[in-house]
């Protein structure tokens, strides 16, 4: 356990950045797997829009601090092809 007043001041900084980067995390997770669930049912319309919410939300995270500018851009690269390839499948 801490002895210092600065030990636990960031100890309860760590613990309330760890629940914030997990509800993002997970907030992320589901809906890259919106996305991905749409194409595989084929539902082009209901894609196009998960696409939509994916796209902005992610570029959301990078002004938020939580991604890097480029790891949101690869991620919905990635979904963009997925939805953009569907009528050739």
């Amino acid at each position: 356990m801490a002895h210092h007043k600065s030990a636990k001041k960031r100890i309860k900084q760590t613990v309330k950045r760890t629940e914030r980067n997990r509800y993002y995390r997970t907030r992320m997770k589901n809906i890259v797997k919106a996305v991905r669930v749409a194409v595989e049912e084929g539902n082009k319309e209901k894609a196009v829009e998960a696409f939509k919410v994916a796209n902005k939300q992610l570029h959301h995270f990078v002004s938020k601090g939580f991604l890097k500018k480029q790891t949101a851009s690869r991620k919905v690269s990635r979904l963009n092809k997925l939805v953009n390839n569907m009528d050739a499948a």
